[in-house]
């Protein structure tokens, strides 16, 4: 193994000085940063649209429950208006719509005759937003003509929140999952990313050397062994400093742009925006928050990050090897199609087994085989492991993963030591087979 060094090192400058990799390394950051600062200064221009909506409330029951919000005004007529005087009011100041509401003498038959004039289809946020308002309100006005007392139902609810203990008296909310289920998914799906980016970067690599006849040369003084497991290193460690700098140059740019431009991202307004602030209105948020911060503390922090080095370590290098063994045995980018499934495969299956088994029953059979199947392991396993595995588990999973890297690597060394002076053939698996009987 004397020139694996040197074989990395080689490998890593190569990348790293490739013009392609240079420009897409400062340039992707910069288009990235660029489609963001677009969504969140349209974003606040929506938000400094101000639009006015007109109630015509026969009823007069309704008026009290449209109150001002930061992008609407509520205007609401006098209950003797006509309909058609109010529609070329609503026209003349070219306001956003109007709100009208037949009178009836039975409440719940309200809102069956009531209608909502706009020149522009009115969102499905505003519209749930009045209707929410309006129904909770002829509830209540139900109920009082029912001869129902308001005040009492209200005194009679009963919010229940099961406190959740573990047997050692840790205590644990609902919030505790959520979060282990967001650290879990957030790393598995990482990895995933992280290997078919770069995956393919090195298959390309071998590929392209192949082609080039430079790996004829090379080969004549370097074990194919040596000179693969120097490119899927090589590879890795330009990948790392590429993702180092996306990470850097982002956050360096997003400050400068939200400095210069006053482009404040962390405000872009969304539906969900404005749920979140309605709930942030509620006294029992804060409870919630308060737990939140501690389900995080509550969390195998020291676990989570050890693990995910070492199970991402592992299925990256393990996949790698087989990218390298498939450029090895085409001759372009094209024929590398038919042998692309038995990778992706797995990796699909394990970020599905991932969501849908892993959020249900963490513990559960399912869940617990594929966490210890390595092409499926690296994922599963880092989804399972904030809800608590038993520290043996990880380790027999990682030693297959491990055993199976290196079975892993010479089965594609093979492949790799008789692919890479083929040239002008496209491979099937039964040739494969046979390189690897060599």
């Amino acid at each position: 193994m004397n020139h694996l060094p040197l074989i990395i090192k080689r490998e890593y400058l190569t990348k790293v000085k490739n013009k392609s990799f240079v420009i897409m390394t400062f340039v992707s950051p910069l288009i990235m940063v660029a489609l963001i600062a677009v969504v969140a200064y349209l974003s606040q221009l929506n938000n400094d649209k101000q639009r006015t909506i007109s109630i015509l409330d026969e009823t007069e029951l309704l008026s009290d429950v449209f109150v001002n919000s930061e992008g609407t005004v509520y205007n609401v007529l006098t209950a003797d208006t006509d309909l058609e005087t109010a529609k070329s009011m609503v026209k003349a100041k070219e306001e956003y719509g109007l709100l009208y509401i037949e009178k009836s003498t039975d409440s719940s038959k309200v809102m069956s005759n009531a209608m909502f004039f706009s020149d522009e289809s009115p969102s499905l946020n505003m519209m749930n937003n009045m209707e929410t308002r309006i129904e909770k309100k002829l509830s209540d006005v139900k109920l009082i003509e029912d001869g129902v007392d308001i005040e009492q139902i209200k005194a009679s609810k009963i919010n229940i929140i099961i406190n959740q203990e573990n047997f050692t008296g840790e205590k644990t909310s609902k919030i505790d999952s959520v979060l282990k289920l967001a650290f879990g998914g957030a790393a598995g799906y990482l990895l995933f990313m992280f290997i078919i980016i770069y995956g393919n970067m090195i298959m390309r690599s071998v590929i392209e050397e192949k082609t080039s006849r430079i790996i004829e040369i090379i080969i004549s003084s370097v074990k194919p062994v040596q000179l693969m497991l120097g490119k899927i290193i090589g590879t890795s460690l330009a990948g790392i400093t590429q993702f180092a700098i996306w990470v850097f140059l982002g956050s360096v740019l997003v400050f400068v742009i939200s400095a210069i431009f006053g482009i404040d991202i962390a405000q872009m307004h969304t539906p969900q925006q404005d749920l979140v602030n309605q709930a942030m209105q509620n006294p029992d948020i804060a409870n919630d928050i308060q737990l939140g911060m501690q389900s995080f503390f509550n969390l195998p922090l020291t676990n989570l990050v050890v693990a995910f080095m070492f199970f991402f370590i592992g299925g990256y290098l393990l996949y790698s090897s087989l990218y390298a063994a498939i450029g090895a045995a085409v001759d372009n980018e094209t024929d590398t199609q038919q042998f692309m499934l038995p990778i992706i495969m797995p990796l699909v299956l394990a970020v599905y087994v991932g969501i849908f088994t892993v959020i249900d029953d963490p513990h559960g059979t399912v869940s617990t085989v594929f966490s210890f199947i390595p092409f499926t392991s690296p994922v599963v396993m880092l989804m399972r492991i904030p809800f608590g595995v038993p520290i043996w588990q990880q380790i027999l999973s990682f030693a297959i993963l491990a055993g199976t890297f290196v079975f892993a690597v010479w089965f594609a060394a093979k492949i790799y030591r008789v692919g890479i002076l083929m040239y002008g053939k496209k491979p099937s698996y039964k040739e494969l087979y046979k390189w690897i009987k060599y």
